[in-house]
């Protein structure tokens, strides 16, 4: 009998060992929690550093009056127009957009229209939009602004036609600013050989809020620097608090008013009334953007036209239904907690009911994904209040991590929730690559590793064309 007990011990012992091994060996990749994933990479805690007023990418283009800031975004609801927007510093100058096809020698005119702005002590320069019209699909085209001595030429690639199967590539980019961080996610952005086509852009652009009196000089200075791919692809503009720039306190009560002034979009496409939510479809795809800084209330305007945009989304045309908003309804950091629950109590519902496949925010300072979950149960008087798995939900994606002056959020909830699959506090972008109807690949890259290096990735299934689980796929 006490032999029996001894080899018990013994056997228990080396039990023991084998299960703190395989611990060590777990804990040696992820830290495991109640959630899912939190990364062990730790970037080192520091506040971003802001590149100064003379640093190469704010550089003035040379000549007299030359167009500055030039950036598009698409222009219409299907993809076949853009909107062309550069700045003129000395004098409105030429409104004009020259543009012709890459495989045509026939040049074509556009006439803009020119707009000014004061905000506290500062008078903007002469902010030009043009749209172009009647472009043919999947098509590269080059045009000029400016006159003489001081034209520039960009060129971009138009969409393919609207379709199931259309594949499309798109970057990610949140909470972007103008810190050597920022510079260091668009350049890896620029270099990542997978290509994104089009950045959604989930808010807060310039950070020149956080400047003294609001320093517009600092919109300025931020569209010089993106101008480098923004000129180039569209950029899918989404509002972030930092647009707000509502500063009772210098005599400045209205909301928006150099972001809207200076980034315009086609919001009138998909009959909304205001530039701050809309839709477009690009590919296969149908983008909804949201602002999470309007009134979103029942009765109110962006409700309604929510409610009557989700039915109109075809998936047998654009099986891809994303969204894009600010302030994301599933955080696990201890920065902006919650913020967004208000907004989800109103749209979740509708979300799950029309099979949204993700949904991409910004405004925490860090990088997070989510399960596909729901918490649409709730009603008061049944106390059900906990997220579950829901395979008719989206992923909820938090993208701010763009590089800003306000540096990353490390402060996370402990322990990580289930509804968490994987978070990480490092600057980065991602790319969400649609491939087909029912296959997407989603990947994110952090600034401090190589270019092609991905530190998340997932296969994304289509909710309604092949709605499995993708869980497996992710890591």
């Amino acid at each position: 009998m006490g032999s029996f007990s001894s080899s018990s011990s013994s056997s228990a012992t080396a039990f023991a060992v084998i299960v703190v091994l395989a611990l060590v060996l777990l804990l040696d990749s992820a830290i495991l929690c109640h959630g899912g994933e939190t990364s062990v990479y730790v970037r080192k805690v520091q506040k971003a550093v802001g590149m100064p007023l003379d640093s190469d990418v704010f550089r003035v283009p040379s000549g007299y009056n030359a167009p500055q800031q030039v950036h598009i975004t698409q222009g219409d609801h299907v993809g076949k127009a853009v909107i062309v927007s550069w700045v003129t510093e000395d004098e409105p100058g030429s409104g004009t957009v020259l543009y012709w096809s890459e495989n045509s020698k026939q040049k074509k005119k556009a006439e803009g229209k020119v707009t000014t702005y004061k905000f506290y002590n500062y008078t903007s320069g002469y902010i030009h939009h043009c749209t172009i019209r009647n472009l043919e699909y999947n098509t590269k085209y080059y045009y000029v602004v400016g006159v003489d001595h001081t034209m520039r030429k960009f060129w971009f690639t138009t969409p393919p036609a609207v379709g199931p199967d259309a594949p499309y590539t798109f970057g990610l980019i949140g909470d972007l600013g103008q810190s050597f961080d920022s510079n260091s996610t668009l350049s890896h952005y620029e270099q990542n050989p997978q290509k994104g086509q089009t950045v959604l852009f989930v808010g807060d652009l310039s950070y020149a809020s956080v400047y003294p009196f609001y320093d517009n000089v600092r919109w300025d200075t931020w569209g010089r620097f993106v101008e480098r791919s923004v000129a180039y692809q569209p950029w899918i503009w989404t509002a972030g608090n930092h647009e707000i720039d509502f500063a009772p306190e210098i005599g400045e009560t209205k909301p928006f008013k150099p972001y809207s002034h200076r980034y315009h979009v086609p919001y009138q496409a998909s009959n909304s009334t205001a530039p701050f939510w809309y839709s477009i479809k690009r590919a296969s795809a149908y983008i909804i953007v949201l602002s999470s800084y309007s009134a979103y209330g029942k009765y109110t305007p962006q409700y309604m036209w929510l409610e009557q945009e989700l039915p109109k989304v075809n998936r047998t045309e654009t099986p891809w239904l994303i969204v894009l908003m600010h302030s994301p309804w599933y955080n696990s950091y201890n920065y902006h907690y919650m913020e967004g629950e208000t907004m989800r109590v109103m749209y979740e519902p509708w979300f799950v009911q029309y099979k949204v496949d993700v949904v991409f925010a910004g405004h925490v300072h860090a990088y997070e994904r989510s399960e596909r979950v729901s918490n649409i149960a709730y009603n008061v008087v049944n106390g059900v209040c906990t997220p579950v798995k829901d395979q008719s939900a989206p992923v909820y994606i938090t993208i701010g991590d763009g590089g800003n002056l306000e540096g990353l959020a490390t402060n996370m909830t402990e322990p990580q929730p289930a509804y968490s699959a994987y978070r990480e506090a490092s600057f980065g972008h991602a790319i969400f690559d649609i491939k087909n109807r029912t296959h997407a690949y989603y990947s994110w890259h952090r600034n401090h590793d190589g270019a092609a290096v991905e530190a998340d990735s997932m296969w994304f299934f289509n909710r309604v064309w092949h709605p499995v689980d993708e869980s497996p796929t992710s890591h």
